[in-house]
């Protein structure tokens, strides 16, 4: 079991890039999905990434918004080089043209209760 000090560690730095979308109507949805995917994977800025798309809440509750993307930053630094990078850039032109509306989140990450994976990295060997 991670001590609290251990589980303040590991958040220490982290800073999440969180963006709600909901899509326009006939937009190659997957596409998009593979782009960011490619462009996450591509930049080491990038420490993690993920994405989900809703398919439990109550339509009224979600607001029309399907997909949620997560990506994680070592630090704000590393944060505003993906932002400013070319690679991203064009990304985001080419995202931002299938939006019919988004919400986006920056925030430093408050780490409580870490996943099983990330407690298991940080326990000593």
């Amino acid at each position: 079991m991670l001590s609290r000090k251990a589980v303040v560690q590991l958040a220490m730095g982290d800073l999440k890039h969180l963006v709600l979308a909901k899509f326009k109507e006939g937009v190659p949805v997957e596409d998009l999905i593979k782009g960011m995917e490619r462009l996450a994977t591509d930049m080491e800025a990038v420490k993690g990434f993920e994405w989900g798309q809703d398919s439990v809440s109550e339509v009224a509750l979600r607001q029309g918004y399907t997909h949620v993307f997560i990506l994680t930053f070592k630090s704000a630094e590393d944060f505003a080089a993906f932002s400013a990078h070319p690679t991203h850039l064009e990304f985001a032109a080419n995202f931002a043209a299938g939006i019919e509306s988004i919400l986006v989140f920056d925030f430093p990450s408050v780490l409580i209760k870490p996943s099983n994976a990330a407690a298991a990295a940080a326990a000593p060997a």
